[in-house]
């Protein structure tokens, strides 16, 4: 069975039509020559063979040594030429005209060659065919050029990824959760943290890794890792996972393993839910044994009331977008009024995340906020350094 073509691919193919039809020859393709391989990726033929995908080793048919230059890029006849009958695969019939141009990305990078022959009872190529094929191919370039980058990118990706992966995930530290009320450490949550060199956000590394399908994976790890923690701090622990990974059966086997009633899974709100009741049903066996949820991120932006109402969340946390600044802002302090309002009518907590400056927490202990998580209260760290910590007073 064929592969289903790319829509790029599907232009590239148009184009070699026009040029296998100007030219009256039997084939044409486009190649793609990379380290090892010569692959005819797009083929355009009224003929049972070749086919898309047709390889063999890089150095075997005439693509590399065109772009070496080791062959003409017109041969009216490749039997005359010695080189071009040593280098034809056997499972290939003769070829009698062939004219093929180099593809070359705007870096100046050859990817492969814009190619079209012709049988015996084709007629000849001449040099003037030449110009056709160039245009052609510079068209093919334009066309395949954002799919490269997008192979290139998601390659990169992956190979950063991989020593991350193969180490069981990524560094986890914890950040200290308070009670506004006592100011006693009640929880922490679990952080991801990845080369600082990457210079990357842990959120753009996972949606990085979700782009390349390594998503489900490096969450789990990093959920593992925060795990780990539990026996070493007091209070619980807040998990960050998406709805989709949560949905996973590989999730649900992690989870089911942990002391529950100290976990708080933690839900972005930016986070789509296609499938609530999947959801709920995910979560419902989780619930029972006692595991709390939170929805992240609340007010940046107060695009998902339903995602909150609908999840029936055990804690809201009130984004910084909210949070700084509320001491100066009467618009903010009003904001977060009507949200601690809202969660409390639903026995929901609230814990306000960015708590920099005491005149914030001042506010925010005023209009009832249970809980705080902030640089006031502590940085993220290593374990070992929250749990030296103790209680983490809140100031006076």
């Amino acid at each position: 069975m064929e592969r289903e073509r790319s829509e790029a691919e599907e232009q590239v193919a148009r184009l070699l039509r026009t040029a296998r039809r100007k030219l009256d020859l039997s084939v044409a393709f486009l190649s793609r020559v990379d380290a090892n391989t010569r692959t005819m990726q797009v083929v355009d033929t009224d003929l049972p063979s070749p086919r898309d995908g047709y390889a063999g080793p890089r150095d075997s048919g005439f693509c590399l040594a065109v772009i070496e230059g080791r062959l003409p890029r017109v041969m009216p006849d490749a039997r005359d030429v010695p080189e071009a009958v040593a280098l034809l695969p056997a499972d290939l019939p003769q070829i009698r005209g062939h004219v093929s141009v180099p593809v070359v990305l705007s870096d100046g990078t050859v990817y492969g060659t814009f190619c079209a022959y012709g049988l015996v009872t084709d007629p000849a190529v001449s040099p003037r065919d030449l110009a056709l094929m160039e245009v052609l191919a510079d068209a093919a370039a334009l066309v395949i050029e954002p799919q490269v980058r997008l192979e290139q990118r998601d390659a990169e990706i992956r190979d950063r990824l991989a020593p991350v992966v193969a180490a069981g995930g990524p560094d986890v530290v914890l950040q200290p959760i308070v009670s506004l009320c006592s100011g006693a450490r009640i929880g922490a949550e679990a952080l991801s943290r990845f080369p600082a060199q990457w210079q990357r956000t842990p959120d753009v590394v996972f949606d990085e890794a979700d782009g390349i399908g390594e998503g489900h994976r490096l969450e789990l790890l990093a959920l593992a890792r925060g795990a780990a923690l539990l026996d070493r701090v007091d209070g619980y622990v807040s998990l960050n996972v998406s709805p989709q990974t949560l949905l996973t059966p590989e999730c649900g086997e992690l989870l089911a393993g942990l002391p529950l009633e100290r976990v708080v899974l933690e839900l972005s709100e930016h986070d789509q839910v296609h499938d609530y009741p999947a959801l709920e049903a995910a979560l419902a066996p989780l619930r029972r044994l006692g595991v709390r949820l939170a929805i992240d991120d609340v007010g940046a932006g107060f695009s998902s009331l339903r995602h909150i109402v609908t999840a029936n969340p055990d804690v809201i946390k009130m984004d910084r977008s909210i949070v700084s600044g509320i001491d100066a802002d009467p618009m903010l302090a009003r904001l977060a009024q009507s949200l601690v309002g809202f969660a409390h009518s639903f026995d929901v907590r609230v814990v306000a995340e960015g708590v920099e400056t005491a005149a914030e927490h001042a506010v925010l202990q005023s209009l009832g906020v249970d809980g705080g998580q902030g640089w006031l209260f502590g940085r993220p760290a290593p374990v070992d350094v929250l749990a030296d910590a103790g209680t983490v007073l809140a100031p006076a």
